[in-house]
């Protein structure tokens, strides 16, 4: 037998071509021949054509699913009691002739500019939205009017390929078989634009009181803007998303204009509308619409369940919401606080309450209280973001502190026993540079020399001004969200020394996850407001909650003795009336418009704020003279509200005592108890109080211990000010590292826009 690199022809010849075909050797073995590739290209297209084909034949055009009549989502209590259910489904279809030019064109403008011209699928954005979802950047539909009307009308909301499919081919028929107005009919009459509204004849009701055929193109534009993301967009509920709301109702109307379907002038006219009072079910009245509107933003944003499957219906939800808990919590704002309001006296009309409950061990929401009724007071007072939280942030910054062996200006390690300089007015310095911070303390009134922990009872604003410079404004940041406050916090990210005055705008049950966290001995542990979702005996996955090192232990631990030190004899004295072992910080924002009380027990994280808001224009209002007071501070109301609250929520539990490891030259003992000295002019130190307030009578110390940062004489050492500059001079020149002059300056998220 030869071993030349010939073959016999089927006729028993040699096959020459063959035979002068170079053999393949070596890595060449593995690559396929060009004769492979084609036919396995030609064989993919066969199967995605023939797939195509048998797709179109075989998945027709259903009878409408029964999501356009939408069940009801039932939510319970943590023991398994009923808490609300949804209201019943608001729908009212109009024909497209109803609905004015500019506002079906403001839709489009909105979520499909080429509709009238355009295939019913757009498979380009379709593999675009697969991608970006699949690398992180949101989910997204890259679906077009046609593609969003097939999945409201005809199938359902859940997320999978085999739904993804059907609504594919059924939308290639409907295009076929109906015309484009149709199509935009079905779609204006099917889309959710919240507020329970079904259809743009109800979101017309719900948004302005009046018919679809009466609104003008800047309500429309707004109507269209909602289709984004229906809630959240809603800034009657959520007004902290009024500027992200904005920019989407001047991405709707620019596009308009781009498509020539609005003239420049009436663009330039366009005033952003104002919209009625929301109204709810009667099923949602009091607590529950709250309760019902938290658990579902959490499901949303924890993309548990997208906004339109959950809309649904037929989930059985069972919340962490304890019932005696929340009962407890309502009981409290009521006698404590709305109790003493009165009709004879307007600012009484300004009051708002909300406040949240967590378990630090297990992150569990125990109760929330949002307002007084959700049919009365639609913004839920313990998810809202946009009051300042004013010294409940302060901890922050000295759990920063310690976490990151932060130093003052003259190199001493920052403790509760390090004495800093407590002038009102005190100029800031970075490195000997004045930087250009020189907030006010409550009432103007000086401290001199005087601890950390003195200052935290006090609230002094010098003292932790100066602190959140020696710390880092991005350091104070960094460890605000570790504990718990989502990175984009209104203000958090813009806000530079006065950071750490609390000028950034967490929401109440934000602070209560942050406070958790310092409770759990700086664990992080996300909160959560579901135990379990069930739908036709199947479970949904809930999403898994890592617990973390915010801070070290010694961090918070430390900042727990000297938050006990606040309740024992500072601001929150208040707090005492719970009976059990607590640690807390009041707070206030400017203008006396927020006050706020956060503290825990070991057992219970808690929060509550008082909020002050203009029932019509919803404008933020100081609180002076509210509820027959002066002044209303986190030492009154909310401290009272708290420690009633943490009394029946703890009623019939074992008392547990605080278990603390401190940093080194922490320990309360490591300086000599404060005397009084003359460091404060007279003037300063024998100043009256206005009224109650966040900071006790003024008095000025001179630590000797060990923990006081010493100078050659003995005497504690301050950071120093820059060369001829008075202790209490103006804010001057503006720096890098220092916010607007605090509060004065400072602008409302709700003022953007």
């Amino acid at each position: 037998m030869s071993d030349d690199a010939r073959h016999d022809d089927p006729d028993g010849g040699i096959d020459e071509a063959a035979a002068t075909r170079p053999r393949r050797t070596g890595w060449r073995r593995l690559l396929p021949t060009w004769r492979m590739v084609v036919g396995s290209v030609l064989l993919f297209l066969l199967v995605v054509v023939g797939g195509l084909i048998a797709g179109y034949l075989l998945v027709g055009i259903p009878p409408a699913n029964s999501a356009a009549k939408a069940q009801s989502n039932v939510y319970l209590y943590s023991d398994g009691t009923e808490l609300a259910r949804d209201g019943d489904v608001n729908r009212e279809n109009v024909p497209l002739g109803h609905v004015p030019k500019t506002v079906q064109r403001a839709v489009l403008a909105a979520e499909d500019r080429d509709f009238y011209t355009e295939s019913a699928v757009d498979p380009a954005a379709m593999v675009r939205a697969a991608w970006n979802t699949l690398t992180g950047k949101g989910r997204q539909s890259g679906s077009t009017i046609t593609q969003q009307y097939v999945k409201n009308y005809y199938l359902g909301q859940e997320q999978t390929l085999t739904r993804k499919a059907k609504e594919f081919f059924i939308a290639l028929k409907l295009d076929r078989e109906a015309s484009k107005d149709a199509i935009l009919e079905g779609y204006l009459n099917t889309s959710y634009y919240g507020r329970n509204a079904y259809g743009i004849q109800a979101a017309a009701q719900a948004y302005y009181g009046k018919n679809v055929d009466a609104l003008t193109t800047a309500e429309g534009a707004y109507l269209a803007a909602l289709l984004n993301a229906p809630s959240a967009y809603d800034i009657t509920t959520h007004p902290e998303n009024r500027p992200r709301v904005v920019a989407r109702w001047n991405y709707v109307l620019d596009g308009m204009v781009k498509q020539k379907w609005l003239a420049h002038a009436e663009r330039t006219g366009a005033v952003f509308p104002t919209f009625t009072k929301a109204r709810t079910s009667a099923g949602l009245s009091g607590q529950r619409g709250y309760l019902v509107e938290a658990v579902r933003d959490y499901l949303t944003d924890h993309n548990v369940l997208d906004e339109n499957t959950l809309r649904s219906g037929g989930y059985r939800i069972t919340t962490t919401i304890d019932r005696r808990r929340q009962n407890a919590f309502v009981k409290a704002v009521r006698t404590r606080l709305m109790d003493r309001l009165s009709d004879r006296r307007r600012v009484d009309d300004y009051v708002r309450a909300g406040g949240a409950s967590i378990d630090p061990t297990t992150g569990r929401v125990v109760a929330l209280y949002g307002g007084v009724d959700y049919a009365k007071q639609y913004v839920n007072g313990a998810t809202r973001h946009d009051y300042q939280v004013g010294s409940t942030f302060k901890p922050i910054v000295l759990a920063a502190a310690v976490h990151n062996s932060s130093v003052t200006q003259d190199g001493s390690p920052i403790t509760p026993n390090t004495v800093y300089d407590g002038t009102d007015k005190r100029m800031t310095v970075n490195h000997g540079r004045p930087t250009g911070f020189a907030p006010g303390n409550e009432d103007g009134r000086s401290y001199g020399p005087i601890t950390v922990t003195e200052a935290t009872d006090k609230s002094v604003n010098a003292v932790y001004a100066q602190m959140g410079i020696d710390v880092g404004p991005d350091t104070v940041r960094r460890t605000a969200v570790a504990l718990g406050i989502p990175a984009g916090t209104p203000s958090l990210a813009a806000s530079q020394g006065a950071i750490s005055l609390g000028t950034a705008t967490p929401s109440v049950l934000d602070m209560a996850q942050v406070y958790a966290t310092l409770a759990h001995h700086g664990r992080h542990l996300p909160y959560t407001l579901v135990d379990k979702i069930t739908k036709a005996e199947d479970g949904v996955e809930l999403p898994e909650r890592e617990e973390t090192a915010a801070v070290g232990r010694a961090a918070a631990d430390t900042t727990t003795q000297v938050l006990r030190s606040v309740v024992d004899g500072g601001t929150g004295t208040a707090a005492q009336g719970a009976g059990r072992p607590a640690a807390g910080k009041t707070g206030t924002a400017e203008d006396d418009k927020a006050a706020w009380f956060a503290g825990y027990t070991p057992d219970l994280a808690t929060v509550v704020a008082v909020l002050g808001q203009h029932p019509k224009t919803a404008a933020q209002e100081p609180l002076y003279g509210a509820a027959g007071t002066a002044r209303v501070n986190g030492a009154d109301f909310p401290a009272q509200i708290w420690a009633d609250y943490t009394a029946a929520a703890l009623r019939g539990r074992p008392v547990h005592d605080f278990d603390l490891r401190l940093q080194a030259g922490a320990e309360a003992g490591a300086s000599a108890s404060p005397s009084t000295s003359d460091s404060a002019s007279p003037s300063e130190a024998g100043s009256p109080s206005t009224g109650p307030s966040d900071s006790a009578a003024p008095t000025a110390t001179e630590p000797t211990g060990a923990g006081a940062p010493a100078g050659p004489t003995g005497e504690p050492t301050l950071p120093p000010l820059p060369p001829g500059q008075p202790a209490t001079a103006e804010p001057t020149e503006q720096m890098e590292t220092a916010g607007p002059a605090y509060p004065e300056e400072w602008e409302p998220p709700w003022a953007y826009g």
